[in-house]
């Protein structure tokens, strides 16, 4: 392959993730050429995430050295802060697509906005405006949408908003994290106590 078809992949790279559902043809010469990708992009500070049984790849920035001497490169990708509403609502999607994995059912998880709300309700502050409550957990899904982590649906005629979990979202957040899942939301319920509903309007 020539150059110009290593840079474009690159290129695409660096713009955000590709999945084989999108673009196979893209998706085959990244296969092809990974391993002059990796060579590439680590020159830039990053390193490429493929996961061929998931069908995605993206860069991230690599592990800084321990070595205090070593230079410091300035970061290419950008940390994203994430407000403490968004945060738990990624948790709860990655812990309801490890529980749909595990059901062994179909690959790809949908679920409407409605069933989206109630995951979330028991962690949020008691709200008596429930069109409110409703209006800024449509906020926060459209951020990670933003983020690449649901992909809006077409609802049918009448239905509610629907969303697919992105199964990229098993790469940001892991089994070990997972594996404190329970602790996370103890601490999530101790803070939105402590803040008397403050998170849920981040």
């Amino acid at each position: 392959m020539a150059t110009n078809d290593l840079s474009a992949l690159v290129i695409l790279l660096l713009k955000g993730v590709i999945y084989q559902e999108a673009d196979a043809g893209t998706w085959n010469s990244l296969l092809n050429l990974q391993a002059r990708v990796r060579d590439y992009v680590t020159v830039l500070g990053l390193e490429l995430v493929l996961d061929e049984a998931e069908g995605y790849t993206f860069l991230r920035s690599r592990p800084e050295s321990e070595d205090d001497a070593a230079p410091k490169l300035p970061r290419l990708v950008a940390r994203r802060p994430l407000s403490f509403t968004v945060s738990l609502l990624l948790a709860l999607l990655r812990k309801k697509l490890a529980e749909f994995d595990a059901s062994g059912g179909d690959t790809r998880l949908v679920l409407s906005r409605d069933e989206i709300v109630e995951l979330v309700r028991v962690f949020l502050p008691e709200s008596s405006n429930e069109a409110k409550l409703i209006d800024q957990i449509e906020t926060h899904l459209n951020k990670i949408v933003e983020l690449g982590f649901l992909r809006r649906l077409k609802p049918g005629t009448g239905q509610a908003a629907v969303f697919e979990v992105r199964r990229i979202l098993k790469a940001f957040v892991d089994a070990q994290w997972l594996a404190d899942f329970d602790a996370r939301l103890a601490a999530y319920q101790a803070q939105l106590g402590a803040t008397s509903g403050g998170a849920a309007d981040e």
